[in-house]
């Protein structure tokens, strides 16, 4: 037998009324997409599901929308489709979530990609064959700047008001050619293992195309349920500034034994003055403290060399830009007996195996080259250095590592191997700290 409207939370098991169907589980739902019948125990989603506070949930708008009946199947027989890129967002605590989505279509194909809160890479792109529907899973960080138990809130900054991933909201993206969506369920996270990550612009999940950033792309290369990429970066960031803001604090409030900080400054720090102020002196002495407060609640710090700036001489080679600071950070691991992903290292490697034309394509046009911060597709060559690095240091998270055959920065992809439908925010402004 068949109900409309009926959402059940996987926590609690009773039954309830009509007057009770659309009210939002605190940290289960269920979602059936799509006009026909809905499964018992999930939550109805139509076309016409606009977000509203009083729901909780709902599409956001912007996106021509479109419900698809296919018969049969109560749940995967209908599903929901757009022609533009659409979101779909969900009010729910701070913490970690499970996610599954059901894709594809029982009488024809699908190509999809999703990404959750600000263009962080969930899903890379799923191709269905005529009548196949598959599922994909994918584990997904949210916060908000109240530091638990203190009182305080990270400073924001006025751009940071408007970013999906500083609200207690999930949001997803659902991209692509023909992305058709038939359910989604999420429920909390049984503790996954969080790998924070504390950096600037070049880490940041960048919230406008055609920006991106390693960070962004992490969680994609990770098993789901297993690890949970807690992405803390902001454009602009110092070592100190990070601190000052609490955004350090923010981190350490939810930390637990075994999560990993993951550590990357460097672009903004050298542009510091003052007495007392340097690579050797300062950047150390900061460091060292991320290290010990990090060490204090059992965390594993993690430091990763700033990647290079795409800057050339007349060789061919890529100039070092970034002065003392990538000694310092090996200088740093060394003393502290620190793990050290050497991104600086890498990323030079990589620069000049594309040479000074061709990677300009792993850079941020807008429209002039932007020879910081990179795009979409550097941005993932990037995160694939990282992944390597994890691997080559024997870190404990390389067993959860998937979606990755390695990857040698001397041969790297070419842009048109990589796939990245546009996602629907831009920007003419650079991130700050370029």
């Amino acid at each position: 037998m068949i109900f409309k409207g009926l959402a059940i939370p996987a926590i609690v098991a009773i039954l309830f009324s009509p007057a009770l169907a659309q009210e939002l589980p605190k940290t289960s739902c269920r979602f059936d997409f799509g006009s026909a019948d809905t499964k018992i125990g999930y939550i109805p989603i139509t076309a016409e599901t606009f977000y509203s506070k009083d729901k909780g949930y709902g599409f956001l708008p912007g996106a021509s929308i479109q419900s698809v009946d296919r018969g049969g199947d109560v749940l995967k027989g209908d599903f929901i489709t757009s022609d533009q890129p659409f979101y779909f967002t969900v009010d729910l605590p701070e913490g970690d979530y499970d996610v599954k989505v059901i894709l594809g279509d029982k009488k024809g194909t699908s190509e999809q990609t999703v990404r959750a809160e600000c263009r962080r890479m969930m899903v890379y792109k799923e191709v269905t064959k005529s009548g196949q529907q598959i599922e994909k899973n994918f584990t997904v960080h949210i916060r908000t700047p109240q530091i638990a138990g203190t009182g305080q809130s990270v400073k924001l900054k006025p751009r940071e008001l408007a970013y999906f991933h500083w609200d207690n909201q999930l949001t997803l993206e659902f991209n692509g050619m023909n992305p058709k969506v038939a359910a989604v369920e999420i429920k909390r996270a049984d503790k996954p293992i969080r790998l924070f990550l504390a950096g600037n612009s070049t880490v940041v999940d960048q919230a406008s195309e055609p920006f991106a950033a390693w960070g962004q792309m992490m969680p994609a290369f990770f098993e789901p349920g297993k690890i949970s990429v807690a992405n803390y970066a902001e454009s602009g960031e110092t070592l100190s500034n990070f601190k000052g803001a609490r955004r350090l604090e923010k981190i350490l409030s939810q930390m637990r034994k075994g999560d990993y900080l993951f550590i990357e400054f460097g672009h903004n720090d050298q542009k510091q003055k003052g007495e007392g102020i340097g690579a050797f002196t300062s950047y150390k002495r900061d460091l060292k403290y991320y290290i010990a407060e990090a060490r204090k609640k059992g965390g594993i710090p993690v430091i990763v060399t700033s990647i290079q700036r795409r800057n050339f001489n007349e060789n061919g080679t890529i100039n070092e830009t970034l002065g003392d600071y990538p000694e310092a950070c090996r200088q740093t691991a060394r003393e502290e007996n620190v793990p050290l992903i050497d991104l600086n290292k890498m990323t030079k490697v990589l620069y000049e195996a594309w040479g000074p034309k061709e990677s300009e394509t792993a850079f941020a046009h807008n429209p002039q080259i932007d020879n910081t911060h990179p795009n979409p597709f550097g941005a993932y060559q990037m995160a694939k250095c990282v992944i390597k690095g994890i691997q080559e240091s024997k870190l404990d998270i390389a067993r959860y590592i998937v979606n990755f055959d390695g990857f040698d920065p001397a041969k790297p992809e070419r842009i048109s191997a990589f796939y990245w439908p546009l996602s629907p925010s831009k920007s003419t402004i650079k991130p700050d700290g370029n």
